[in-house]
């Protein structure tokens, strides 16, 4: 299970509180996005601006590290940098989404400093915004942008397991929605032949546990969700199934 944003049910979503929260519920896989400050800093948030968390007609990227430390998220918690919350956090993994092109290089110098290549999945909606930094940082993990999945998914459904094998060569795991428009993305035999193609499929954002015990049932590597303290129970019930 990776917890989406943390644990934001009593903190704000992509604080270190959030974070804390997520790792006490016992969740070992993070999730977090990252943009660029002003001063060439990755910081932990999902929009690129700060109406929806804030309340302020203001751009991250128009604002200092410094500057975005004097705003409350609500719980006088503050904005933290990604290279914070990997040495806070040392024993999680995370996953992290690159949302903006100027922070691919601080977010690629935040893992390196840290020395996390081992605990980090990189991904992006945006195939180009991923490799800049995955080029800096040629061995951490990576995920398919939605370019690189589609028509692996196509190749996958038709059965085609070497063509989505080439399509997904470069990556290590797959992040999708359950559907696209219409179509299912993960019942049991695409997952399968995904698998078979050399990659790990994690679904997002799943926050009902029948839902999820769905999708485990059919085969997926992780789960994306707000709510890893009730997702949590649910996986260890499955690695008891797979270990009896």
């Amino acid at each position: 299970m990776l917890a989406h944003r943390g644990l934001a049910v009593d903190a704000p979503e992509n604080t270190l509180a959030a974070f804390e929260a997520a790792v006490a519920a016992g969740a070992e896989y993070l999730e977090t996005d990252v943009h660029a400050t002003a001063d060439g800093i990755a910081v932990a948030a999902h929009d690129p601006t700060l109406d929806r968390i804030a309340g302020r007609d203001e751009d991250i990227a128009a604002l200092t590290l410094e500057q975005l430390g004097t705003i409350d998220l609500g719980g006088e918690q503050r904005f933290s940098s990604l290279a914070e919350l990997l040495v806070a956090l040392p024993a999680s993994r995370f996953n992290i989404d690159v949302k903006a092109e100027a922070a691919a290089a601080p977010a690629a110098a935040a893992i390196e400093a840290a020395g996390a290549h081992d605990r980090v999945l990189l991904t992006s909606f945006s195939a180009k915004r991923r490799r800049s930094a995955s080029v800096l940082l040629p061995r951490v993990a990576t995920s398919a942008s939605a370019q690189e999945f589609v028509p692996a998914l196509v190749a996958a459904k038709l059965g085609l397991t070497p063509l989505a094998r080439l399509f997904l060569r470069r990556v290590d795991a797959v992040q999708i929605p359950r559907r696209i428009g219409r179509i299912e993305t993960v019942t049991a035999r695409t997952v399968r032949r995904l698998q078979a193609a050399g990659v790990e499929v994690h679904v997002w954002t799943i926050n009902d546990v029948d839902e999820a015990r769905l999708l485990l049932g059919r085969g997926v590597d992780g789960i994306v969700t707000d709510r890893v303290d009730l997702m949590l129970p649910l996986a260890a019930e499955f690695r008891r199934r797979a270990a009896g």
